[in-house]
């Protein structure tokens, strides 16, 4: 674990709260994949917030403890010894540097490829960490997460009277799918109650670039959502639940239809954060671009791009910028 220093805590972000900020947001909506009517209630909440939460899930909790078991192991492991399965370029093991344009929070994680063909070889020397056991755990839930992913992109298609109803799943489907995962472990900051009223970020604010990102995180509150209305609010944790967001390729496949939404994580000065996250992403050669089933005569908001080309242009910016500012189309004045 992270040892913060008091010098050390002055270089880390840190924001002010407000009362809202502070408050639980209880009307995020809540989809039970049970039920027939959730592909609309779906595409209702990718259309008002871009945020929402899924219940009734298939992916077997049996799955998620493994995983989080195998993460808490990891990362209770003393720094130096962590420290081998780095550095993250971009996959590995990384702390308080959030990718390579200055952004820093109170974060430590891994970054996983999903490829099956993934090497798990930086984990081998750490000891009491067992790299077969942590990849069969990451493959178990990443496969039903992705499955899941994949059922939740497939009723959007349909809420949206989209057919084939796999023009978003086939893209998470694809052998050549670059999709990723992150183990984010935040760990508790009792020093921040020294700044009374104030919190320490974890991980900045962002939308996410991919197609669509699945959350979960164990019983410690931290995650936020920007509203419509610019007040940030936090989510009242759930470990059995997922949370999903939209991504920016998302946002342009639909042509705006679809928002991204900002997120951000604060630190907690009692307990540690654990969040796992799947991020589904398209193919690197894959052209993303309004889909002309959902423009209905209007014109298209934003210039086609591959993946590749996106995904290179998010990475040069700082988390808090809005990257499809470059892809947007200037409307004639």
């Amino acid at each position: 674990m992270m040892v913060l220093t008091k010098p050390a805590i002055e270089h880390f972000p840190i924001v002010k709260n407000s009362c809202k900020a502070t408050s639980f947001f209880n009307d995020v909506p809540v989809i039970d994949l049970s039920k027939p009517d959730s592909r609309n209630l779906i595409v209702k909440a990718c259309e008002e917030f871009g945020f929402f939460k899924v219940i009734n899930h298939d992916v077997p909790m049996e799955f998620i403890s493994k995983l989080e078991s195998e993460a808490i192991k990891f990362f209770s492991s003393p720094l130096s010894e962590k420290l081998k399965a780095g550095p993250a370029d971009p996959f590995g093991y990384a702390n308080k540097q959030v990718g390579q344009n200055g952004d820093i929070g109170w974060v430590e994680y891994i970054l996983l490829s999903t490829n099956s063909e993934f090497s798990y070889h930086k984990f081998a020397s750490i000891s009491g960490v067992n790299p077969e056991t942590i990849r069969s755990a990451v493959n178990d839930y990443v496969s039903a997460v992705k499955k899941m992913s994949c059922e939740i992109l497939e009723m959007l298609a349909e809420g949206l009277k989209i057919h084939p109803k796999n023009v978003f799943s086939k893209l998470l489907m694809d052998e050549k799918s670059d999709s990723v995962f992150r183990l984010n472990q935040y760990p508790p900051c009792p020093e921040i109650e020294e700044f009374s009223g104030k919190n320490m970020i974890g991980f900045g604010e962002h939308t996410d670039p991919q197609i669509i990102s699945v959350l979960r995180s164990n019983n410690t509150s931290g995650l936020q959502i920007l509203l419509k209305n610019d007040h940030w609010i936090s989510v009242p944790p759930d470990p059995t639940s997922f949370f999903i967001n939209v991504g920016d390729s998302l946002q342009v496949m639909t042509n705006g239809r679809f928002k991204s939404l900002k997120h951000r994580v604060l630190t907690n000065s009692v307990k540690s954060r654990l969040s796992m996250i799947y991020f589904g992403g398209p193919p690197l050669t894959e052209k993303i671009a309004p889909l002309p089933s959902l423009m209905e005569g209007k014109d298209s908001l934003y210039k086609e791009f591959t993946w590749c080309e996106y995904k290179k242009s998010a990475y040069k910016t700082r988390l808090a910028d809005n990257r499809l500012i470059h892809f947007e189309k200037i409307a004639a004045s």
